[in-house]
């Protein structure tokens, strides 16, 4: 049974991890993927401790499963994830797992044969049952595998939040949510909190101080013997005092009604942190039926991925105008939000050697701002540590691949990208790909080579026509009467205010760094930089090159 309960929750979980192929896998991959995971179970169903993300766990499960196809299991492979969480004390009646449904169409395919069904937000907090004496509060046992689980009942006694009597001496079993309380909390702004690692650490101590106690509130989503009526089991808890299940819950008949509440619940406040909403059929098994698989009249549609999981390829190096190096790590393409995404920035050096991050690893990354991607962390190591080689950093600066020498081809078509981008000489019909089909033609090998390009030369570039060669001509002759200023900016002076470059170029060069630090507004960081820009020999030698050609202050 579990093995089929697992099998299913498998193929529920949402497709995340974009299809990969077999050929550059390795069974080492997939057994430390999966040793992994297991540790990531045992800290979050025994510890209560949540060292990744929901979302994140399940693509990292559906990568595994994946994997596997590619290496299967010569021996059964028992992969339970509740197994360390197995406890000592019997459920009145099992919790039930949630099929995951991936998107929209899988929902309203769900809803199409359901009726009388309900919307709740999915509290992210820890399972408990909730067993009552006599009316009075009599045991409260945690998830556990979902048939057995831990006594709870002595810190729960102490949680205001829990109704310790009932107004009614009835014996009942209930099944819910404990979770930690927040104010005004938005789940699209600020993410899960770990609210849910709070409120399973507070509950694994020996003693609950009154304070931690007060933090704690429930949900109850579940009454396993209560009527058969979902509006009639939603105001007799509200009337017993469990007010958050009537609250926060709403009938839906359609797929534009579930996508209301889901996003109203994602984007508006909630006392809790949720991680998706839980679409419930009225009609339901006997309680004495209950499995911990998935049931057919409960499923779970969880919020938009915030992080997806993503394989590194390949480590990048990007060098750029100022001898920056960006290490950039190419990624099997992964979806987040409606972007398909392949590469992701690593930000600085320095930060890339710190993560030390190598083909095989497995990253979380997100959306800046929900466009740009963005590398969050390293989740897992690939075993194998594979070298990667990177610039180095002291043979790359400011002043750096005026030439095309070794190494230098980055920098170079950078440098000749800010020159005709706007922030330089503004040349209409040029930019980056243009500069790198004449470098790649062997028409340039240095940063002033285009200013004597003819028609001849650019006609032997095959798939540069007659109209492309016209307009690439007419802009490399209109860069001759742009003014000194502009030019200055096109050969990347350092940054200065626009009174504190007038002059000439052989005035501007007469300037030491003490003559620069007398300006006002122009510091000693500057002044060094202003200093050794105009007196650098190559910078030197390409304004020679200007003055012959005619361009004007040079």
């Amino acid at each position: 049974m579990m093995l089929r309960l697992i099998a299913f929750l498998l193929c529920a979980l949402p497709l995340w991890v974009a299809a990969e192929n077999c050929t550059d896998k390795s069974q080492a991959q997939v057994d430390n993927l999966a040793a992994q995971i297991r540790q990531w179970d045992d800290s979050y169903h025994r510890l209560g401790q949540s060292p990744i993300s929901d979302e994140l766990y399940d693509q990292a499960r559906q990568r595994l499963a994946t994997w596997r196809e590619c290496f299967p299991p010569t021996t059964a492979t028992f992969d339970n994830p509740l197994t360390t969480s197995r406890g000592t004390l019997p459920h009145p009646v099992v919790h039930t797992g949630l099929e995951k449904l991936l998107d929209e169409r899988a929902v309203a395919t769900w809803l199409d044969t359901r009726r009388e069904v309900w919307i709740q937000p999915k509290v992210d907090g820890v399972a408990v049952t909730l067993v009552y004496r006599q009316g009075r509060l009599h045991q409260v046992i945690s998830r556990g595998d979902g048939v057995l689980g831990q006594d709870w009942s002595a810190s729960a006694r102490k949680i205001p939040g829990i109704v310790q009597r009932l107004p009614e001496p009835i014996d009942l079993v209930l099944q819910g949510e404990l979770y930690w309380r927040l104010d005004d909390h938005i789940q699209s702004a600020q993410g899960g909190l770990n609210a849910r690692g709070k409120v399973a650490g507070l509950m694994n101590r020996r003693q609950l101080s009154d304070t931690d106690a007060s933090g704690i509130g429930l949900f109850v989503w579940a009454w396993p013997q209560g009527p058969a009526s979902f509006t009639e089991r939603l105001a007799t808890l509200a009337r017993w005092g469990f007010s958050d299940s009537q609250r926060y819950s709403e009938p839906i008949q359609h797929i534009s009604d579930a996508m209301h509440w889901r996003a109203h619940w994602y984007n508006h406040p909630l006392p809790f942190a949720s991680d998706g909403v839980v679409l419930h059929q009225a009609q339901r098994a006997p309680a004495k039926r209950w499995q911990t698989s998935a049931p057919y009249w409960a499923v779970a549609w969880k919020y938009p991925a915030a992080n997806a999981l993503a394989l590194v390829r390949k480590v990048q190096f990007n060098i750029g105008r100022t001898g920056r190096i960006t290490p950039l790590l190419e990624l099997e393409p992964v979806q987040l939000d409606d972007r398909q995404i392949s590469r992701v920035s690593a930000g600085s050096l320095k930060r890339w050697q710190a993560l030390d991050i190598r083909p095989g690893d497995q990253v979380s990354i997100s959306l800046a701002g929900q466009v740009i991607p963005r590398l969050d962390q390293v989740i897992l190591r690939n075993e194998q540590r594979l070298e990667v080689q990177a610039p180095n950093p002291r043979h790359f600066h400011a002043l750096s691949c005026w030439q095309l020498d070794p190494g230098c081809e980055e920098q170079l078509l950078a440098r000749l990208t800010w020159l005709s981008g706007n922030q330089g000489l503004a040349l209409p019909h040029i930019g980056r790909e243009t500069w790198n089909v004449l470098i790649q033609a062997g028409l340039i090998a240095g940063f002033l080579d285009w200013l004597t390009l003819d028609p001849a030369e650019l006609a032997n570039i095959e798939g540069f026509g007659d109209r492309s060669r016209a307009r690439v001509l007419d802009s490399f002759h209109s860069a001759r009467q742009r003014p000194f200023a502009q030019w200055l900016k096109a050969l990347g002076v350092p940054p200065a205010a626009r009174n504190n470059l007038e002059g000439d170029w052989q005035t501007l060069v007469a300037r030491d760094t003490q003559a620069w630090l007398n300006i006002d507004g122009i510091g000693p960081g500057r002044a060094a930089q202003l200093s050794a820009f105009f007196r650098d020999p190559q910078v030197q030698a390409l304004a020679d090159t200007l003055h012959m050609a005619g361009i004007d202050g040079f």
